[in-house]
C-alpha cells in the first residue's frame, strides 16, 4: 500500500512485475536500469539461482522529486514465475499499488500466461486485495521470436479489455520504458481514486508523470499520459 509521509514530504509506491516463468520480468528491470544509468541513484538487486532464474525477487528502487520538492520513491519488484514459488509471489505482492503483467507473446505460451494471470488474481485475493482495484498494465514481450501473436491479435486483446497493453522486446530495450510509464500512470490514477493522493500530496497527475518522464529522459506525451 502506498505510504504517504506528509511531514517528511515523501511518497513510496510499490510496483510489481508479474508473469509466467521466463517471460522477461527481470529483463525488463535490467533494461530499465541500464536506460536510467546513474540517474536512478541505486542498484538493481537480483537474487538468481545457478541457472539465472529468479530465486526470490528483483528490486529496483527509483527516487526523484515531483511538485514542490516532494520525494517520490518507486520500488519495482519482480516475482519468480516457477509454479513452486507461489508463496514467494504472494509475499512480494503484499502492499502492491500497481502491476505490470509481462506475458510471453508466443502462441505456445498462452496457457502459461493464463495460469499466471489466475495466479495473480488468487494471490492478490489472499492478500486482501481485489484485482479490479489494483492498477494493471499488460506487456506482450518477446516480439522478436517466432510463433508470436500478430500485432492485430494483440490489438484485439487490448480492445476487449480495459488495461493498457504494450508490445515489447525487453532484451533489446524495446517497450520497456513505455511499460514503466504506463504502469506509473495507471497506478497514480488508481491511487487518486482510492486515496485522493493528489489532495494529500499536492501533486497533480500530470506533474507526477512529467517528473518520471524527466527521470527516464523521454518526451512527455500529454495525449498518452493525461486522463
Amino acid at each position: 500500500m502506498v505510504r504517504i509521509d506528509v511531514p517528511h514530504r515523501e511518497v513510496t509506491i510499490k510496483l510489481v512485475y508479474y508473469g509466467p516463468a521466463l517471460s522477461g520480468k527481470t529483463t525488463n528491470l535490467q533494461a530499465l536500469h541500464r536506460h536510467l544509468g546513474e540517474r536512478v541513484g541505486s542498484d538493481l538487486v537480483t537474487l538468481d539461482t545457478e541457472n539465472d532464474r529468479t530465486l526470490f525477487f528483483d528490486l529496483l528502487p527509483i527516487h526523484f522529486q515531483a511538485g514542490s520538492g516532494t520525494k517520490i520513491n518507486l520500488k519495482l519488484f519482480t516475482v519468480p514465475g516457477q509454479v513452486f514459488h507461489r508463496t514467494t509471489r504472494k509475499i512480494v505482492l503484499q502492499g502492491v499499488d500497481g502491476v505490470a503483467f509481462v506475458a510471453d507473446s508466443r502462441v505456445s505460451e498462452t496457457r502459461n500466461n493464463n495460469e499466471s494471470w489466475l495466479d495473480l488474481k488468487s494471490n492478490l485475493k489472499d492478500n486482501g486485495l481485489a484485482l479490479s482495484k489494483i492498477a494493471r498494465v499488460v506487456q506482450f514481450n518477446k516480439r522478436d521470436l517466432l510463433d508470436v501473436r500478430t500485432d492485430e491479435e494483440i490489438a484485439m486483446i487490448a480492445q476487449r479489455g480495459s488495461d493498457p497493453v504494450v508490445s515489447a522486446t525487453a532484451t533489446e530495450g524495446l517497450g520497456v520504458v513505455e511499460t514503466f510509464l504506463a504502469v506509473c500512470q495507471a497506478t497514480w490514477k488508481s491511487l487518486q481514486k482510492r486515496y485522493e493522493i493528489e489532495q494529500k500530496t499536492g501533486i497533480a497527475g500530470r506533474t507526477f508523470m512529467e517528473a518520471i518522464a524527466e527521470t527516464v529522459r523521454t518526451p512527455y506525451v500529454p495525449e498518452v499520459m493525461d486522463p
